[in-house]
């Protein structure tokens, strides 16, 4: 169960800062920032895999990426501990 509400909330953490970019968010605003710094923390590895314009094209595979990856491997660790 924890790896999967651990997949769960980077997931969230992603969408949650996709949401707020698309949305245009108050960068200087504490919570945005937060949000912001968890994302791309979590999304360090896969940023610039994609490069292609527009800019919102380019940020919302460099974090949906991760976010579906996240989540397939944690529902997947988690239902492969259930079974042992």
């Amino acid at each position: 169960m924890i790896i999967h509400s651990l997949a769960d909330i980077a997931a969230v953490f992603l969408a949650l800062w996709l949401l707020l970019y698309f949305l245009d968010a108050n960068q200087a605003n504490v919570f945005v920032d937060f949000v912001h710094g968890v994302a791309d923390w979590l999304a360090g590895w896969s940023q610039d895999i994609f490069t292609m314009e527009p800019e919102g094209v380019r940020v919302f595979f460099n974090y949906a990426l991760p976010a579906v990856i996240y989540l397939a491997i944690g529902h997947g660790a988690a239902a492969w501990v259930r079974r042992l």
